[in-house]
């Protein structure tokens, strides 16, 4: 046998510190680390907007850490809220949730309709990856306005990925309530809620879903719709928001 070489998809430990103490650790692709942070801070409820993070800095080493300091106010409304308990989030399925209450969960506050030949043009113009095709590996994870496009993202791990495409949505200012993500990968409801935490009213994949995803959108009215392929898609939920469904 001849020896070959083939790229491998990169994934280290991301320390994040708030305001000094601990608060996880996370297994990621490293790019993006600061969108990551602030979309997780935000779908954790940690912060409310981005202009809650006083400051955000990555040290990259052998063990990237990420530094990030707090507003006062945050702190004075919840003193407790960088107490996540130093916990570990993996890049694989298990995620970082723990049980996950649908009944607590915000609405969705959306008045967006779309039809089922934009859902097909906007999944096939995330699944548009060269890491993808020359690596494997990853997942892409894309955020899309009324005006197409505003990023599409890849991490090892699907929560990952929405969570940077969520917090480079807070850096822009995107208005979450007129945008749409699509996923390569399956819904579960770690998805769904955090889409619920930013108010986007409609996720789609090329994969699978969950029983307590489509539970979650159902109680939510988030419009979840998987296996997005060139000839069909399912809709499980929020199917209001979706026009020309007799076209497909």
């Amino acid at each position: 046998m001849v020896p070959s070489s083939h790229d491998v998809v990169m994934e280290v430990p991301l320390a994040v510190f708030v305001n000094g103490r601990h608060a996880l650790t996370a297994m990621v692709s490293p790019t993006m680390l600061e969108e990551f942070v602030t979309g997780f801070l935000y779908t954790e409820r940690i912060i409310k907007k981005p202009e809650d993070i006083e400051s955000l800095h990555i040290e990259e080493n052998r063990k990237e850490k990420g530094m990030v300091t707090l507003s006062a106010s945050v702190l004075t409304k919840d003193p407790f809220s960088i107490m996540l308990s130093s916990k570990i989030v993996l890049s694989g399925c298990g995620g970082d949730t723990s049980y996950v209450d649908a009944d607590r969960l915000p609405k969705i506050q959306s008045d967006l309709v779309t039809d089922v030949s934009r859902i097909k043009d906007i999944m096939k113009e995330t699944l548009v990856s060269d890491l993808h095709t020359r690596i494997g590996g990853i997942h892409i994870v894309g955020l899309f306005g009324s005006d197409g496009k505003i990023c599409v993202i890849e991490d090892i791990g699907r929560h990952n990925a929405l969570d940077k495409v969520i917090g480079y949505g807070l850096k822009q200012g995107v208005d979450f309530s007129r945008t749409i993500v699509t996923c390569s990968g399956r819904l579960s409801s770690e998805m769904a809620r955090k889409c619920l935490m930013a108010n986007i009213p409609i996720i789609a994949s090329r994969g699978a879903t969950t029983t307590l995803a489509i539970s979650m959108g159902e109680q939510s009215g988030l419009t979840i719709i998987g296996f997005v392929r060139s000839r069909k898609m399912n809709i499980y939920t929020g199917t209001e928001r979706i026009k020309n469904q007799e076209h497909f």
